[in-house]
């Protein structure tokens, strides 16, 4: 299940559950008994900080059993295929798998063969980021109350983005709506389909504006060197530096799913501004990852997110 399967309610009653883990994660004790004696297995096959350990710390701290492993100590450095790995782990009785992969529909793809397995999809490729997602839209709601006719100007690295993705499923759920800038080497085909506005310049875009969402270019999916010129040219054309925050008011909230490239997509001084939400995102992946974790292995909420296989967050880390 991915952000379009779910409902706006849906979404509401995850990002209560989410603000209520918040006091567990603030308080001097930050443990619960809600796991305990669950297994929970991380199973990383791209690099990552944020969604990785977020979800790390979230089982530890709903007292499960977590086991890590990446691809650099998994049997597919020996030639195992992802199915036969996912069966492999599915053997040994956990109760949730939590996975990211860097091709699009893996984490699909294991749930229809781990029928009796948990999945929760941690980012496919360029597809889907479900839990990041989740994440941004607690933060919103923090600071703006409600999503309804809300403006998020996405910029950066469209095409390679499971997070700008994500959003675009996300903003017809929760209406919202999105404003698209890039290069057009870096947009993908087609996404008029999603009912967002598209912009090649940056400064146009800013008016009106309730959130700037940078983009990390996606370095190492980019299959050539001529999508943009140079490095300093990017920062220019579509970097967000101090003016152009002044341009989009005190009101307009900055967010990055991170890893940030400072002085590239974003300016240090706009990256720690007192609008910035980027360390907001960080504490609530946390809190939202021990929601998911909690609805699917306990399985005692509401029957329309009553799914075995769970196709939901990273930032883009």
């Amino acid at each position: 299940m991915g952000i379009a399967d779910l409902s706006s309610d849906d979404i509401m009653w995850l990002l209560q559950l989410g603000e209520s883990m918040l006091d567990i994660n603030r308080r001097s004790i930050k443990k619960a008994p809600t796991l305990r004696g669950k297994t929970i297995i991380n199973l990383f096959f791209e690099n990552s900080t944020r969604t990785r350990t977020s979800f790390e710390i979230a089982g530890k701290r709903l007292s499960a059993d977590v086991i890590n492993i990446s691809a650099s100590t998994s049997a597919t450095k020996k030639g195992e295929s992802l199915l036969d790995t996912g069966q492999t782990l599915a053997a040994m009785q956990p109760h949730l798998l939590v996975v990211r992969h860097g091709l699009a529909g893996s984490c699909a793809f294991l749930a229809e063969y781990l029928q009796n397995t948990a999945i929760i999809n941690a980012g496919d490729g360029s597809h889907e980021h479900p839990t990041q997602i989740l994440t941004d839209l607690l933060t919103i709601q923090q600071s703006l109350g409600s999503f309804e006719g809300k403006i998020m100007t996405l910029v950066g690295d469209i095409a390679h983005s499971r997070v700008a993705r994500s959003h675009l499923l996300a903003a017809k759920i929760m209406g919202y709506h999105i404003r698209l800038v890039a290069p057009k080497t870096l947009l993908p085909l087609h996404v008029a389909r999603y009912g967002c506005s598209v912009y090649h310049d940056f400064d146009a875009a800013i008016p009106g504006s309730d959130i700037i969402y940078m983009l990390r270019v996606q370095n190492e999916r980019l299959t050539s060197a001529c999508c943009f010129p140079s490095i300093r040219e990017y920062h220019e054309a579509y970097g967000l530096h101090r003016a152009r925050q002044r341009m989009a008011g005190d009101h307009c909230l900055i967010m990055h799913p991170g890893p940030m490239n400072r002085g590239v997509e974003i300016s240090s001084d706009v990256a720690d501004s007192l609008n910035s939400r980027v360390l907001h995102q960080v504490e609530n992946g946390v809190s939202i990852r021990m929601a998911l974790l909690t609805h699917l292995i306990n399985a005692n909420n509401p029957p329309m997110l009553a799914h075995n296989n769970e196709d939901e967050d990273d930032d883009e880390d």
